[in-house]
């Protein structure tokens, strides 16, 4: 018995082991004791998660893969989660402890699957995935760079992002038309942002909806004071300003007075 890939699910599954056992070993294991795979499939990745000292439960959303896990992993079969995973309420599920998110995940939904962590980063010290090459190149990137974008400043706002290793196609069954990337994102000590979440947010957004702008230009709907425009910082264009100096746009902005 197997399980057939569903297009619209995204589904690629991982065919090699040694693959597998790699991702399942780049997470630490530092600051919780309980691992949540999205997506496993057929559980290639599974297997090597369940040696681990930890508890690991899966989540995943196409019946035919649950089916296969629970006749196939007895052990696993109470900590299979038959749900969607961007529609869980993890605090819920988990009752607020720490647990380590990992998976070889769609494509399609990658991104959404990123920002459902970096909300409840509270309860996620750490996050290991599979991500379209570009797309992970892309949430590691330093300022300075043409993919540093919205996902790279949010995500390294609260998490040390490191691009770890690259997947070819074919290694997964169907092979997709590009290679895949792996990551590895270690929350940090201090996450909690010195300003407004929302603001920041809406003003990392902001910049880069028009990154081609300065500052000045991309954030003229906020309706800043003149004074404020003036500082130098409103010169530069998005790629251009560090984690850092968006916490320091922001602060100014939510001081501003006009």
């Amino acid at each position: 018995m197997s399980v057939r890939a569903k297009k619209h699910l995204g589904q690629h599954f991982l065919k090699d082991e040694n693959i597998a056992e790699k991702i399942a070993d780049s997470l630490t294991e530092k600051g919780y004791d309980t691992v949540l795979e999205i997506g496993p499939g057929m559980g290639v990745l599974t297997k090597y998660l369940l040696n681990k000292e930890m508890t690991t439960y899966v989540i995943e959303i196409d019946t035919e893969s649950v089916d296969y896990l629970k006749a196939h992993y007895l052990n696993l079969a109470k900590r299979i989660i038959s749900e969607n995973f961007l529609k869980i309420n993890i605090s819920e599920y988990f009752k607020d402890k720490p647990i380590a998110i990992i998976g070889n995940f769609p494509y399609n939904i990658s991104s959404q699957i990123l920002f459902k962590t970096l909300e409840n980063k509270h309860q996620i010290p750490e996050f290991c995935g599979m991500f379209q090459k570009e797309v992970a190149k892309r949430i590691v990137e330093k300022p300075g760079s043409k993919v540093y974008g919205i996902l790279s400043v949010l995500t390294q706002a609260f998490y040390d992002a490191e691009y770890l290793f690259t997947v070819p196609p074919g290694v997964f069954n169907p092979p997709p038309k590009v290679d895949s990337g792996v990551i590895r994102l270690i929350r940090k000590k201090n996450y909690t942002l010195p300003v407004d979440e929302k603001l920041f947010y809406k003003v990392v957004k902001t910049a880069f909806n028009q990154r081609r702008k300065t500052i000045r230009n991309s954030l003229k709907t906020f309706n800043l004071s003149d004074k404020l425009r003036e500082d130098a910082i409103f010169a530069k264009r998005p790629e251009q300003l560090s984690v850092q100096q968006f916490i320091s746009l922001t602060q100014k902005i939510a001081t501003d007075v006009i």
